[in-house]
């Protein structure tokens, strides 16, 4: 019998997990099911007026896998039962439940209200910008994109024997981690971020990051196959999600942020942190590396990739700064503190990062200060009030600064892109470095 008026997720048991059909009532899906006894799933009339942004629909019939923790598994291309099989799979192996959410109902109320989230008519199309500052963002990204094909290894292979085992050790679940931590943040952005958020502007950057997720985890792949030559470790590598607790720990962090009871703006200082703190330790690491002249190749991709993810962070930082309601400080604290916890425990502790020569403490006073300075880029008071002990990180690498000379540079951009941004029409500057 059908369903009275709901929410959908209040329809669904907790722990399990729940298909969710749209069609309409003249939908040969609707029928089929009618005629196959499962009339019961239906449901007459829905709360949810975001149904198309939570739930990723846009056409009918649709379908959208809902975990049993609560998040959006997979919101296009669902294949049954072979897909619902894999969300159960996971969640048996200790798939992390979400967040319980500490903001009030009223704020939820406000946030739908917000012009970035409320549905908008306008967001087929790119042209008048609305929104200036975000489209600069995305011809910034735009202007610096690479690919896989321009990172030389032919050096790394001689430099990776002369590594000790700590030494590989470290850099294997470093790049594991990588590896694993892309896709994450590419399912994120592809399954809820990207039809959360209404205005056109900020999808072209979402769009232009899923590709470049794609090229890091390739890169980071290639990396993997490069190093290691035993097709059994190399494999446990690239499931490393479930072989290697540290990697375990730290994903499961990221995970618990992937469901739609956190509320956006939650989610997007989560996944802020996740790109600017969670990989803060591995990137200082491996920038350590570059300054004792060793991987080449690993440490230029490593130079892109972080240029890349500081990019993503401060657009997650520009999108939050332009919601009209900001979450209150405390929320906002208790989620950098934990991204700290988890890549202070992974750095300093499961991976000991004096294995590559590194002190733990001055790591760890590192991983603050990169926190606190995301928390002042969200416009919050920073928590640690931590100063850089790495005085060559600011010159090596998260700012861009390489010598213009060098054979291949780690802040090129592509000529001419920015060249139509707000910032730089018919503009000269002096402060280039000839």
């Amino acid at each position: 019998e059908e369903t009275a008026t709901s929410s959908l997720l209040a329809l669904r048991e907790p722990g399990q997990a729940m298909v969710i059909d749209f069609f309409a009532p003249w939908c040969k899906a609707r029928a089929f099911a009618m005629e196959h006894g499962l009339h019961r799933c239906a449901v007459a009339a829905v709360v949810d007026e975001d149904a198309p942004q939570s739930y990723g629909v846009a056409g009918l019939p649709h379908h959208t896998l809902i975990a049993p923790c609560g998040r959006v598994a997979k919101n296009y291309e669902v294949s049954l039962p072979e897909d619902l099989e894999a969300v159960l799979a996971e969640a048996a192996e200790g798939v992390p439940a979400p967040r319980q959410s500490r903001v009030s109902e009223e704020y939820r109320r406000l946030e739908k209200e917000d012009p970035l989230l409320k549905e908008n008519p306008q967001r087929w199309v790119m042209f008048p910008l609305q929104h200036p500052e975000v489209w600069e963002m995305y011809k910034k990204h735009e202007a610096s994109f690479w690919t896989a094909e321009e990172i030389d290894l032919s050096q790394d292979s001689k430099d990776w024997v002369q590594l000790n085992e700590g030494e590989q050790h470290f850099i294997k679940h470093v790049l594991a981690f990588f590896a694993a931590s892309d896709g994450i943040v590419l399912e994120n952005l592809a399954a809820q971020f990207s039809s959360e958020i209404q205005i056109p502007e900020a999808r072209a950057f979402y769009g232009f990051q899923i590709a470049m997720e794609n090229i890091h985890s390739e890169t980071y792949s290639l990396l993997i196959e490069q190093y290691i030559k035993d097709p059994k470790e190399r494999d446990g590598l690239f499931d490393a999600i479930h072989t290697m607790p540290p990697v375990r720990e730290k994903a499961h962090w990221a995970l618990q942020w992937m469901n739609r009871e956190s509320t956006f703006a939650e989610r997007l200082v989560a996944f802020a942190a996740v790109e600017g703190v969670l990989f803060s330790g591995s990137f200082c690491a491996i920038f350590w590396l570059k300054k004792r002249g060793k991987m080449p190749g690993l440490t230029f991709s490593n130079e892109l990739i972080s240029r890349d993810e500081g990019l993503h962070a401060d657009f997650a930082c520009l999108l939050y700064q332009m919601l009209q309601n900001k979450l209150p400080e405390d929320i906002v604290h208790d989620i950098i503190r934990g991204a700290v916890e988890v890549e202070r425990k992974f750095i300093c502790d499961a991976l000991s990062c004096d294995l590559v020569g590194m002190n733990k403490e001055l790591m760890t006073q590192y991983i603050e200060f990169v926190a606190d300075r995301l928390l002042s880029a969200l416009g919050h008071s920073k928590i640690f009030g931590a100063t850089n002990p790495f005085d060559w990180m600011e010159m090596i690498s998260l700012q861009g600064k390489t010598n213009f000379f060098e054979k291949r540079v780690g802040e090129y951009q592509k000529a001419g892109v920015m060249a139509g941004t707000t910032n730089s029409l018919n503009a000269f500057s002096l402060n280039e470095e000839f």
